[in-house]
C-alpha cells in the first residue's frame, strides 16, 4: 500500500471505521476477470471490524467477487464546500480487504439487523419482521478488512 501524500491529514484506523459507520453510502470497487474496473454504490454497515453490505441474490457484483474477492470500499463522511477558500472541508475513508458471501443464516440475520439499525433505527420491530420475510431472498456480503485509511480536512475546533 502506498503512503498517503497528505500525511498531515491522515487519521487512524479507528477514525476510518467511524467515518464508514456513519457514511450514508460507499462505493465498492472490484476488478472483473478481464481486468475491467467495476464500482457500485452500496449501503455499508459496520459490526465490530467487519463491513456488511446486502445485495440481490444474483448480479455482476457477486459474479466478480466469486472470481476475485479483493475489494476496496470508499466512504465519504462530512463535507462542506469552502468556495471563498478554494477548498473543501471533508472526511473520507477507504477499506481494503476481501469479500465473501455469507452463507450462515444467523450471521445473515445479524448483518441485516446491523444494516437496519443504521438505516432504519426507529423501526427495530418492523426490521426484524422484514428480515425474517426476506432473509432467504437477500444476499449478504462480508468484507474482512486488511487495511483501512482515512483523512480529513476539518475546521479547527476552538
Amino acid at each position: 500500500m502506498k503512503n498517503m501524500r497528505r500525511i498531515d491529514r491522515q487519521l487512524d484506523d479507528a477514525e476510518a471505521l467511524k467515518i464508514m459507520a456513519k457514511a450514508e453510502y460507499g462505493v465498492l470497487s472490484l476488478v472483473d476477470t478481464d481486468g475491467s474496473p467495476y464500482a457500485i454504490p452500496v449501503s455499508p454497515a459496520i459490526a465490530g471490524s467487519t463491513i456488511y453490505i446486502h445485495s440481490a441474490m444474483v448480479g455482476t457484483k457477486l459474479d466478480i467477487i466469486a472470481n476475485n474477492n479483493k475489494v476496496s470500499l470508499t466512504c465519504v463522511g462530512y463535507t462542506c464546500l469552502q468556495p471563498s477558500k478554494f477548498t473543501t472541508e471533508y472526511e473520507s475513508a477507504i477499506a481494503y480487504g476481501t469479500a465473501e458471501l455469507v452463507t450462515d443464516e444467523e450471521e445473515k440475520r445479524l448483518a441485516l439487523m446491523a444494516i437496519s439499525k443504521k438505516y432504519a433505527p426507529t423501526f427495530p420491530h418492523e426490521a426484524t419482521k422484514h428480515i425474517e420475510k426476506h432473509v432467504t431472498q437477500t444476499a449478504v456480503i462480508r468484507i474482512t478488512i486488511s487495511q483501512a485509511t482515512a483523512k480529513a480536512n476539518l475546521p479547527i475546533q476552538g
